[in-house]
């Protein structure tokens, strides 16, 4: 039995001093975290993080991988697969990845949401985002842990704890946690599959006779890639480095782990990517048109909103894209990732020390193989987020969905500190626990924008304009569960206000008629992101004239076109909102419906 000097001493400089350590550095990111939603938070305004949202609550009251936010290419598209529009029943998505909304489904079942605001007038946070943003922080924390593991494994301590250090400063990671984008989910998935991939390199230079292991980390290395894809589809091509890795590093094996992998990916994307076909005709379903999105032919987010993509006899014509139109799109964003997206990586000007180190070899070829594992992959990652950017990425002021790079930050963080490691040594600071004050100056210099966030705070956590939950949840229960609603924010509806809410059409006579022929439409309801324009460049000849001629005659005039079954408007909030309706339903006795 150990005397209390053994446990005193094994407190203060053996086993147990590592435990409270590593439990002290645990509470303090908890503490962290916490002090980041009490002085930084904000509420949702990513519509990729609302439709997230709101099919994760689906999955978790049964109703499957459905939405009640309708794109109208959704509703041609399901009805040429399958013969129908699939808006008399729950609309099945054919727009998102699986993974991430089912994560978030698991979390509301087990933590009690509460998606009605019982105080407008005292409205500051929506519970159920902040709930979805602790999810994501503890996420983030277990990227941070796996970091530092990472790290300390690769290289020495010093740098694991550094670059755990560097991390849990890191203002752009924080806010990307509190933003519901899948980034944290996504974190973790790319440590891990770094794990999965310098596994294999070890077990290579330690046993070469040891193959089927290394057979079984290929599986798991494409399962994990497949996984990436299946949290975000334009990770699908980064499938292509983690066969290059295989197939270069690993000699007369290459090929055949190669195909493992090959096979693991397949075997784990097949399921979903069946379903999307069987639905839409596409393995992707709608979510390949956003390579069509914000190009020349179809700006913003025109193309999911055409009600009928496929048509030869007109110039919106999906097909009709040419390879020129796909390199214009590709000339015009690849500057910009360029010149400011690439060298602010993850938000710290520390990836300069990555790119410095680029020109100082290492003699073990894990850490050799696994950085030109990640040169490709942000090489590859710039080319898929310049085809990529999306509306949505423009939609936003805060993180976006678009930012894909961010996900290499942890091992560009890790090799940037690596060389930070290597010019300490050669400074041959005599001082005692020289090292350590050094790192912590260079964690505060780079902790300073999160610093100065939780300083400052936000003036507000609402993401208004354009999204006021109470207002939003209000207008929506003017209307009966099975009745549909139009608007230039559906995310929005379908998340606060929980009513099935069609997106504007493209085209607003032939659209609105297409979509209502469907399915009748009882209330449009426009917000600043269509009213508050400039009148002739924005709303008569901007990318959407024709709704912005009948917005700007609703407004001006106080009138709508002959015949249009929604005459009632709601003046409350005009002329930043309007809400038009087929009766006074506002003046009706509230009764749950």
């Amino acid at each position: 039995m150990a005397t209390i000097q053994e446990w005193i001493h094994s407190l203060e400089e053996g086993g147990g001093a590592r435990v409270v350590g590593r439990v002290a550095a645990l509470l303090g990111l908890i503490a962290l975290a916490t002090l980041y939603d009490f002085r930084a938070y904000k509420n949702f305004e990513n519509p990729e993080a609302m439709d997230s949202a709101q099919i994760a609550r689906n999955l978790a009251d049964g109703k499957g991988f459905t939405t009640q936010f309708i794109r109208p290419a959704s509703i041609y598209f399901l009805k040429q697969k399958t013969g129908s529009n699939h808006l008399d029943v729950a609309h099945p998505d054919i727009a998102n990845a699986p993974l991430y909304p089912f994560v978030l489904s698991l979390w509301m079942r087990v933590i009690p949401f509460d998606y009605d605001i019982k105080e407008p007038a005292r409205f500051q946070t929506f519970q159920p985002e902040l709930q979805i943003a602790w999810l994501n922080q503890i996420l983030l924390l277990l990227a941070i842990v796996l970091s530092w593991r990472l790290a300390a494994r690769l290289f020495d301590p010093f740098v694991g704890w550094v670059t755990a250090g560097v991390l849990a400063g890191t203002d752009w990671l924080w806010q990307h946690s509190i933003s519901g984008l899948p980034t944290s989910l996504l974190l973790v998935l790319i440590l891990l599959q770094a794990f999965v991939l310098c596994g294999a390199t070890r077990l290579l230079e330690e046993d070469e006779t040891r193959g089927g292991r290394l057979f079984l980390l290929a599986a798991v290395a494409g399962m994990m890639a497949g996984l990436l894809c299946l949290t975000r589809y334009g990770m699908f091509w980064l499938l292509i480095p983690v066969l290059v890795y295989f197939n270069a590093f690993f000699r007369a094996r290459g090929f055949a782990l190669g195909l493992v992998v090959l096979l693991a990916f397949s075997g784990t994307i097949a399921p979903w990517m069946i379903r999307n076909y069987q639905l839409s005709g596409s393995i992707m379903g709608t979510a390949g048109l956003s390579v069509l999105e914000q190009t020349y032919r179809f700006p913003g987010a025109r193309v999911q909103r055409l009600v009928q993509p496929e048509n030869v006899d007109s110039p919106d014509d999906i097909g009709k894209v040419g390879l020129g139109e796909y390199w214009a799109k590709l000339d015009a964003n690849l500057p910009k990732i360029l010149q400011q997206d690439l060298p602010r990586l993850g938000g710290t000007w520390i990836v300069a020390f990555f790119f410095v180190g680029l020109m100082v070899p290492f003699q073990r070829p894990v850490l050799s193989q696994l950085r030109w594992f990640l040169i490709g992959m942000i090489a590859l990652t710039v080319l898929v987020q310049a085809l990529g950017e999306s509306y949505f990425g423009k939609l936003v002021t805060g993180p976006s969905g678009d930012d894909l790079l961010i996900v290499w930050t942890p091992l560009v963080v890790m090799f940037g500190v690596a060389l930070f490691s290597t010019l300490v040594d050669r400074m041959h600071l005599e001082l005692p626990n020289a090292n350590g004050s050094v790192a912590g100056v260079f964690i505060g210099i780079l902790s300073l924008p999160l610093v100065v966030s939780l300083v400052n705070g936000r003036p507000s956590p609402w993401a208004y304009p354009p999204y006021h939950p109470p207002i939003i949840q209000e207008r929506a229960k003017w209307m009966a569960e099975t009745e549909m609603m139009m608007s230039d924010m559906p995310w929005a509806v379908a998340w606060y206000g929980r009513r099935d809410c069609a997106w504007l059409p493209g085209e607003f006579g032939r659209g609105f008629g297409a979509v209502y022929s469907e399915r009748s439409v009882h209330a449009i309801y426009l917000t600043a992101l269509t009213l508050d324009q400039k009148l002739v460049s924005g709303l008569l000849h901007g990318p959407d004239p024709d709704w912005g001629r009948f917005a700007a005659d609703a407004v001006v005039k106080e009138e709508v076109p002959p015949g249009f079954p929604l005459k009632h408007a709601f003046a409350e909030g005009f002329p930043f909102q309007l809400f038009l309706t087929d009766r006074p339903r506002w003046q009706e006795e509230k009764t749950p419906r």
